[in-house]
């Protein structure tokens, strides 16, 4: 096959471009910077949203094309340049590779962008699968609105369009874990907040095989959850952390202190949304780590 990843050079994105066989597939990486190259035959880096490159993208036919490119909500204060900088970044991305979609004379046989459990807002009580409602009460779930908003319109062009709503990614090599796991290493975790709001986590392996597993399942069309089928509230997770760091979990953060320190944006941390698979689970897709606390154990003991 040939691959078409925006956001290919990203935390999820490198995973997913050493996922694929270098025997049978080519991966092809869109990419702002003019100087990366590869030093693999089957990875090629083409120079997009460039502003100093020719805008002409000369490929060949694609088969699979997937978006992962939006600037990160989770890192500085969401002032309302920054808000507004999100936003735009995702619209941008998701409209030019529509367009260059567009182009082709073949279109890809799927088109994978994606999201975040974001969108569905936050709740202690609710429980989403991929028939619900947002509740629309937070900015994740503004941008993720407005994200797949602008993804879906390419179904217009016959792509069999899949929007992957993404959980808390669980790996020691990036994302959220090294941080929430920082103060069990300093021996100084312990409860956030009110510890009771839910985490909708999957392990990176899973992740990345749930991409393969949309890739060849084509009934998957429209959102779909990526999270595992197991969400866990955050003090257990925190408890789950410190277990397999094997460092206790006892210095509590309180919500006030949180929003001191991050604003808005501790939101991620004292906030959440419980969400279940249902869509992949139904097809028969496998977890290999549907527990948290195994999962940790996997991260940390590998």
């Amino acid at each position: 096959m040939n691959i078409l990843i925006a956001g290919g050079t990203g935390f999820i994105g490198q995973k997913i471009v050493q996922s694929f066989d270098p025997k049978q597939d080519t991966i092809y990486i869109l990419t702002r910077s003019s100087t990366k190259k590869s030093d693999s035959p089957h990875i090629h880096y083409i120079t997009w949203l460039n502003e100093n490159e020719n805008s002409v993208i000369a490929l060949p036919d694609i088969d699979v094309v997937i978006n992962l490119a939006g600037d990160p909500l989770n890192k500085g204060r969401w002032t309302e340049k920054k808000k507004k900088e999100i936003i735009e970044s995702r619209k941008k991305s998701t409209r030019s590779i529509i367009q260059l979609m567009n182009s082709f004379s073949r279109k890809p046989n799927v088109f994978i962008n994606a999201s975040a459990v974001g969108i569905y807002g936050n709740s202690f009580s609710e429980t989403f699968t991929e028939q619900s409602q947002s509740l629309e009460n937070s900015f994740p779930a503004k941008v993720c609105t407005i994200w797949e908003k602008e993804a879906i319109v390419a179904k217009e062009l016959g792509i069999r369009t899949v929007v992957g709503r993404i959980g808390v990614v669980l790996s020691k090599d990036g994302g959220a874990l090294p941080k929430m796991a920082l103060p069990y290493h300093l021996f100084g975790g312990g409860k956030v907040a009110s510890g009771k709001q839910w985490v909708s986590w999957i392990h990176m392996d899973d992740l990345v095989q749930l991409f393969h597993f949309i890739i060849q399942n084509e009934q998957i069309e429209g959102p779909v959850n990526l999270t595992a089928p197991n969400p866990t509230q955050m003090n257990e997770l925190g408890k789950a952390i410190g277990k397999a760091l094997k460092r206790p979990h006892w210095i509590p953060v309180p919500t006030i202190m949180l929003r001191l320190i991050f604003g808005q944006m501790s939101e991620f941390l004292t906030e959440g949304q419980r969400v279940i698979p249902h869509k992949v689970e139904n097809l028969g897709f496998t977890f290999t780590h549907k527990n948290v606390k195994d999962a940790l154990q996997n991260i940390y003991n590998e």
